[in-house]
């Protein structure tokens, strides 16, 4: 099992979808993750990107956050990419806002980095983080991952540009 101090990552429920739902459901939330157009999103399409993650997709593994405390899901994460010939995984992440500021995601990222580097075998982890997003920043920070690079104002964002953050980490350097 893929468990850490706070949290463990297990495979997405059906019973799932209203709570995912709810907490994906938040302006703050999807503008730190989307590229796009923000705009609301059905149960429907959650259900669809539930039912989608039953089943594996090779090594492209997404997991539901769930709190050792009480079990309670409180968010999402997953390897989008792998490129076997030079190690590399890109993976995403997020919890509730409701959550955050209680350590889940520095406990998740850990779990999911060392996973990836033991289990898999990859040299290298990366991540792509928008320069307005401070909580991330500081969380990918306390885990290990450094700056490799930025897209200048790449991503638009209530009425202003921002930066692309390139991130990544090795094994070693993971705390």
């Amino acid at each position: 099992m893929l468990k850490g101090k706070k949290i463990k990552l297990r495979t997405y429920k059906i019973t799932d979808v209203e709570k995912l739902y709810e907490l994906f459901e938040n302006e703050n939330i999807k503008k730190t993750l989307l590229t796009g157009i923000l705009f609301p999103m059905s149960k429907e399409s959650e259900k669809d990107f539930i039912e989608g993650n039953l089943k594996p997709k090779g090594e492209l593994f997404n997991f539901a956050v769930e709190r050792l405390e009480d079990g309670e899901c409180v968010g999402g994460c997953g390897i989008n990419s792998i490129d076997r010939k030079n190690s590399v995984a890109v993976i995403g992440l997020w919890i509730g806002e409701k959550y955050h500021g209680n350590g889940y995601g520095s406990d998740l990222l850990r779990v999911l980095c060392k996973f990836i580097f033991e289990e898999m075998n990859i040299h290298k982890i990366k991540l792509e983080c928008f320069s307005f997003n401070e909580k991330g920043l500081n969380c990918y920070r306390a885990v290990g991952f450094k700056e490799e690079g930025r897209l200048r104002q790449e991503i638009f964002r209530e009425g202003k540009y921002y930066d692309t953050i390139a991130m990544g980490i090795f094994k070693d350097e993971l705390k």
